[in-house]
């Protein structure tokens, strides 16, 4: 009955858009990874060492991407829901002059797009444009695609053709303006994800509760045995995965104990890789096999002396400057070992040692710093310590610090205040909703937990009762049932 229209459709589609239509083809899941190559080089957490936060929001958003490109090549899938996404974008050559966000002082900016594709090309060319990237290399993939800017890439037809719905439905075709206005009407918000998502997170709970009592029961039992401080881990693996390496721990402990003896009174981190952290905790690296970490654990008093040394010169540094305490903290630096934060130190050292800045004894107690192996300028962080460039100049960092100084200090008041502000919340509310947890993601700010915890209270939630609530940056349900919810969540109902 429609035949006569294939012909008419395609004709009119060559006069919209002859260029896009007609020397395009599909991309395979291999040159979409290489298509994304510029994109992935601005945004891997790899190159985010010196921000944490910042590294952790690349993480997450990679993952949901991978997922999304994952879906798309799946035979015989219909349609997406639309994905949000936010990435912090290195500044590179092609992006550093014609970029639509500002660059922060740390060299990157942030971005935020929608998903709603269909394939992998206009997933490619959505997520290049979107982070103000080149696209003339997809020439180079023999797609035969021609590069275009954002403008002319999203640049509506000169003549749009209006279709009768009886055709869509007759064959099959998506109708674009249906996708357009269900784009425009779908918005997440916390109630109608949590209503969408409850009954899955409540089952997954359930599964996972008789091994979250065996990772307690273990971690327990090696605490003690071992006479551990702590023990946890550096990164959000399931709790399968972490009564796993407990486990592993455990025959170690049963082969060699008088070893694992020498880590008395230590934390010990399960992570990527094996050796003494800067916070002096000891590091299982879980891709390292039992020989190795028994010689880690065999080395730990040479760590120790290391450790010893480390804070010596930490004291020294802080002499020179004025008495302003030298830290590391864990939430807002890149994990380094200890041979790696003390050759930091050492080179900052040595510096000060040749260029003595005047500044007097004592003046700057109270205040703190930390330092990192960046090449950009000395900052203040509004939690109120100082970001000091191991490779900064001296003179420039004497006025930096002096003139800031007093900033400093109220910053550093305020974020006291804001601990107790945000303990006092995650307490109300965690009695409000009869949460089994609340906890954060530790790229997300106390002022982002507090503004999160003040709108939850005002909600009425049944839906949490006896779950495991973490903070982050976008909605998840984790495979042991818990769930995530972005600190910035929307409220209302859905539109239907």
């Amino acid at each position: 009955m429609f035949c006569h229209l294939r012909p008419v459709r395609r004709l009119c589609l060559e006069k919209i858009s002859p260029h896009w239509f007609l020397y395009s083809r599909s991309l395979s899941g291999a040159e979409a990874v290489n298509a994304l190559r510029p994109f992935y080089f601005a945004v891997h957490p790899d190159f985010f060492g010196q921000h944490p936060r910042e590294r952790e929001v690349n993480e997450n958003s990679l993952k949901r991407l991978s997922v999304y490109l994952e879906n798309l090549q799946k035979p015989g899938f219909k349609s997406l829901k639309p994905t949000q996404l936010t990435f912090y974008v290195r500044e590179t050559d092609q992006n550093s002059s014609d970029g639509q966000e500002p660059f922060s002082t740390s060299g990157f900016r942030a971005v935020e797009f929608t998903l709603h594709t269909r394939d992998l090309l206009s997933t490619v060319l959505d997520i290049l444009n979107s982070c103000s990237l080149s696209t003339e290399h997809l020439q180079s993939l023999n797609t035969h695609v021609h590069s275009q800017p954002l403008r002319q890439a999203r640049r509506p037809p000169d003549r749009p053709i209006k279709w009768d719905k009886s055709y869509y439905s007759f064959t099959g075709f998506r109708d674009p303006d249906e996708d357009l206005e269900q784009v425009s009407r779908v918005e997440t918000t916390l109630i109608s994800w949590l209503d969408h998502n409850e009954k899955s997170a409540v089952k997954k709970l359930k599964n996972s509760l008789p091994l979250r009592r065996e990772l307690d029961r273990l971690k327990d039992e090696l605490s003690h045995q071992l006479q551990l401080s702590d023990i946890r881990w550096q990164r959000s693996w399931g709790i399968a995965h972490r009564c796993s390496q407990l486990h592993s721990l455990g025959r170690l402990a049963q082969q060699n104990l008088e070893a694992l003896k020498t880590a008395k009174g230590c934390t010990l981190i399960f992570t990527d890789r094996s050796g003494m952290s800067a916070m002096g905790h000891v590091m299982l690296g879980t891709m390292d096999v039992h020989h190795h970490w028994t010689k880690l654990f065999e080395r730990l008093p040479s760590y120790f002396d290391l450790q010893r040394k480390l804070m010596l010169l930490e004291d020294q540094i802080s002499y020179l400057l004025g008495g302003i305490q030298v830290v590391y903290i864990e939430e807002l630096q890149p994990v380094l070992t200890v041979e790696e934060y003390y050759s930091l130190l050492d080179v900052f050292y040595n510096r000060l040692l040749k260029n003595r800045i005047p500044f007097h004894p004592r003046s700057l107690r109270g205040l703190q710093m930390i330092l990192n192996s960046d090449r950009y300028a000395p900052s203040l962080h509004e939690l109120g310590h100082f970001n000091i460039p191991a490779l900064c100049d001296p003179a420039s960092l004497q006025w930096f610090i002096l003139t800031k100084a007093q900033q400093a200090r109220e910053n550093m008041k305020r974020k006291e205040e804001l601990k107790v502000i945000e303990s006092e919340l995650i307490q109300a509310s965690t009695r409000k909703f009869s949460l089994e947890k609340l906890y954060k993601e530790p790229s997300v700010s106390s002022i982002q937990m507090v503004d999160c915890c003040k709108r939850l209270l005002e909600q009425s939630l049944p839906y949490l009762h006896g779950m495991h609530l973490c903070i982050s940056h976008f909605y998840s349900v984790m495979q042991d049932g818990d769930l995530c919810i972005p600190w910035n969540w929307k409220t209302g109902e859905a539109t239907k």
